[in-house]
């Protein structure tokens, strides 16, 4: 039986409260929750010995609409409220929060001087897991204290203060007070949608710190269909180890689809730990959540059940952030060293603005890593006589492993030189390449240390990327590796009308867009206009190849994309890189001889055989073969 209301404004209709009465007869109903639940916040706030005056859902009845008859109605209310409570005192009102009821009554308390507080009722723990919860919406109470008037003062003070921890947030204006309780509105309901029933497809949500009010979990929702439901499979909540949370298992939809199934629950809840908060352990993360987390549990789960926390290796990783400051191009970014599932430890640069997305990473050599730099530096503490000045620590750069690629991209990049001829003699063989996108530095860096006979350019539109490359992935010019601080579009247009025009062997492009609106995060489309394709064609050497990281979501886009490539370079090859949205693209000019898979990967296994020579720093887990496999013509 439905006892609410169509709209708000019923509760001001004599029909509707007839009606309600009659379909509900002699039961009994509590309006927005039992003392019981509402024990917490009233013991907060109310002391035995004081004349408090206390509203539950009055203000919301009387408030039914905002006809100017009724807001003179409520402000004679509150106007009486105001004068029978002495300094000090509190108006104390339960309430849904409406916009309209809360933009009511915040706006009149601040204009007369009073500190206002919202304080968010926290459901009991049968009311969440019962069969059908009471509202969609939370419960919430406004505590209106009266201040003493301070004539000439503006001073307003607006809080808020969440159900899962008893401090209060200072909020700057009544506007924002009013978007922070929306946001605990809609979290409400979509918390009773998932109660209701499972597969709404992709759901997250972020919670805040009660401190600060940031970001400091993420939760994505992800329903099993196919599992079958038994006593203890409903329900599981998996933490992802710090620094973790953009590999694929975790960082795409699809991956945690994949985690979810093989995990065999009905509903698990990932969270991905926020950098820049301070997190204990697995313990203290439990404790946190568990109040929350109970909201998201499916209809169907026994009560009282213990819900499982999960976790790979059962700890909640590292991360340490290293370096963090702003870009005039690039925005905020940070500089994080994180610990991998292999217990070694990775450098990575995260622009802010895509913080799921990693901009570049290197691996950290094994004997700088953090467990040993904590020995070492006790070692030397214990060792070092009284007096003795502190040893420097080692440059940031330092202690970056060179031979290693950690993003697979670069490694299908590099598998493209294969393309090139004779890829055997390569290392031997005097070799021209140009690399627009620094980024960390990671790529440019690996071709001049693996083929000694190269001459390497990099082009970088933004000089603090130029910084964090050498200071913190161990990027350093040469007299065979240059940097041109300046737009990639403009430095090519440059070198393809000057007099004396280069020829290169090899151009890549590793260069991201600014724009999330375009659809296309990588390269930005400038890049791939064909009169600006036709400017990289005429400074490739005619056995060159020209390499291209393309990241593109709209199809449309990216048919557009390849068809303009097609028009200026006749052969085109696509390499997909499994678990992402990368695709390396390989492009040359010479139609009359197209390779093959088979050949492909002999060329490739050549050059992959030229680099395992000794002293070249190849790194044994790379397979280049393995990158060519699936490299399809266009």
């Amino acid at each position: 039986m439905n006892l609410l209301p169509k709209s708000s404004k019923e509760f001001g209709s004599v029909d509707y409260w007839e009606k309600f009465f009659q379909q509900r007869g002699k039961k009994a109903f509590e309006w927005y929750g039992t003392y019981l639940d509402l024990c917490g916040v009233l013991h907060k706030y109310i002391k035995p010995r004081e004349k408090v005056v206390l509203d539950k859902g009055t203000l919301d009845a009387v408030l039914a609409d905002e006809e100017e008859k009724t807001l003179q109605q409520v402000d004679r209310m509150l106007a009486e409220v105001g004068r029978v409570l002495q300094v000090g005192g509190r108006y104390l009102c339960i309430s849904l929060a409406q916009a309209h009821v809360l933009k009511k009554a915040v706006g009149h308390f601040s204009r007369e001087g009073w500190m206002v507080r919202v304080h968010q009722v926290a459901n009991s723990q049968d009311q969440v897991l019962e069969a059908e919860p009471r509202f969609p919406l939370p419960v919430f109470a406004f505590i209106m204290t009266k201040f003493r008037p301070v004539p000439g003062s503006a001073l307003q003070i607006f809080e808020l203060c969440a159900q899962e921890q008893g401090k209060p947030v200072r909020l700057e204006s009544a506007e924002r007070l009013a978007e922070a309780v929306r946001e605990r509105q809609q979290c409400a309901w979509l918390c009773s949608q998932l109660y209701r029933k499972a597969g709404l497809g992709s759901v997250s949500l972020d919670l805040c710190s009660g401190d600060t009010g940031e970001p400091r979990y993420t939760l994505h929702v992800v329903d099993s269909p196919t599992v079958k439901p038994s006593r203890d499979n409903h329900f599981a909540i998996f933490i992802i180890p710090q620094g973790r949370e953009t590999e694929w298992l975790f960082g795409t939809e699809e991956g945690r689809e994949q985690l979810a199934a093989s995990a065999s629950f009905r509903r698990l809840v990932t969270v991905a730990l926020h950098r820049g908060q301070q997190y204990e352990d697995m313990e203290s993360i439990q404790a946190e959540l568990s109040p929350r987390v109970m909201e998201l549990a499916p209809a169907g789960m026994p009560a009282p059940q213990q819900v499982p926390f999960l976790s790979v290796g059962g700890d909640i990783g590292e991360r340490t952030v290293q370096h963090q400051d702003c870009s005039p191009l690039s925005g905020d970014y940070v500089i994080e060293d994180v610990q991998g599932d292999d217990k070694r430890y990775f450098r990575r640069l995260i622009f802010l603005s895509n913080r799921n997305v990693v901009q570049s990473e290197a691996r950290l050599l094994k004997d700088v890593s953090h467990g040993a730099q904590k020995k070492r530096k006790k070692d030397r503490r214990k060792q070092r006589p009284a007096g003795m000045p502190q040893e420097a620590p080692a440059a940031p750069g330092q202690s970056v492993d060179r031979g290693y690629l950690c993003c697979e991209h670069h490694k299908a990049m590099i598998a493209g030189l294969a393309l090139l001829r004779s890829p055997e003699m390569l290392p031997e063989t005097p070799l021209a390449v140009l690399v627009v996108g620094l980024g960390g530095g990671s790529l440019p860096l690996f071709v001049h240390d693996h083929f000694p006979k190269s001459c390497v350019e990099a082009v970088e539109i933004d000089p603090s990327m130029l910084e964090v490359a050498t200071q913190w992935f161990g990027f350093s010019p040469s007299d065979r590796m240059k940097v041109h601080i300046a737009d990639g579009l403009d430095y090519i247009a440059s070198l393809a009308q000057g007099e004396a025009r280069p020829h290169y062997d090899v151009i890549m492009f590793d260069v991201d867009s600014k724009d999330p609106t375009l659809g296309m995060s990588c390269p930005p489309p400038a890049f791939v206009d064909q009169p600006f394709l036709q400017k990289v064609k005429s400074i490739l050497t005619p056995e060159g190849v020209f390499i291209l990281n393309l990241v593109c979501r709209d199809l449309g886009l990216k048919d557009s994309v390849l068809g303009g490539l097609k028009a200026v370079f006749p052969l085109l090859y696509v390499r997909r890189i499994e678990g992402e949205v990368n695709e390396i693209l390989f492009c040359q000019l010479r139609p009359e001889q197209p390779l093959a898979t088979p050949e492909l990967l002999e060329k490739a296994l050549a050059l992959e055989q030229s680099l395992r020579k000794p002293g070249r720093g190849w790194d044994d887990t790379y397979v280049l073969a393995d990158m060519l496999k699936t490299v399809k013509m266009v």
